[in-house]
């Protein structure tokens, strides 16, 4: 046997091998995501006066008043998180949450670019990939759409 013929089989045993973990790393990846964009949107609702005076003299959303912004970012920071978590249509919720995740750095990015801020910034890269990789192979068979649209799902 040829040396590219050898190092293909290793390879198609070690993806038969990790086959059956996708759809467990897809669920961990689409929850762990999910909460933290959920705990957010969670305590915005919990103060919404504190939301408002956020919205109106810290972040710097573009194109929308401060009132809207804070709703529609509240919004969507309870919305898709839900739609993740569950997994249903979770790529649009995955696609809707990156929007919140780019929109939530320029907001901030007067904060979130200076010096001292890396991790947090770094968290928002970290999030971001995490919903591309949703995006890209989709919530998995451990999702509602998993369950309505097998076929469509990634994950073992």
């Amino acid at each position: 046997m040829s040396l590219a013929a050898t190092l293909d089989s290793m390879n198609q045993r070690a993806s038969a091998a990790a086959a059956p973990l996708q759809s467990i790393f897809l669920a961990a990846v689409r929850i762990y995501v999910a909460w933290q964009f959920l705990k957010s949107g969670w305590l915005k609702l919990q103060d919404w006066e504190a939301t408002q005076f956020l919205f109106e003299e810290e972040y710097k959303v573009p194109l929308l008043s401060p009132a809207w912004a804070a709703v529609l970012g509240t919004a969507g920071e309870i919305l898709f998180p839900v739609l993740l978590i569950v997994g249903l249509f979770g790529r649009y919720a995955a696609l809707g949450l990156s929007a919140v995740n780019v929109v939530a750095v320029v907001a901030y990015a007067h904060v979130l670019l200076g010096d001292g801020f890396e991790a947090a910034l770094g968290q928002h890269y970290l999030w971001g990939l995490m919903l591309l990789t949703v995006l890209v192979f989709g919530p998995g068979r451990l999702s509602a759409d998993g369950f309505f649209y097998p076929e469509r799902s990634a994950g073992g």
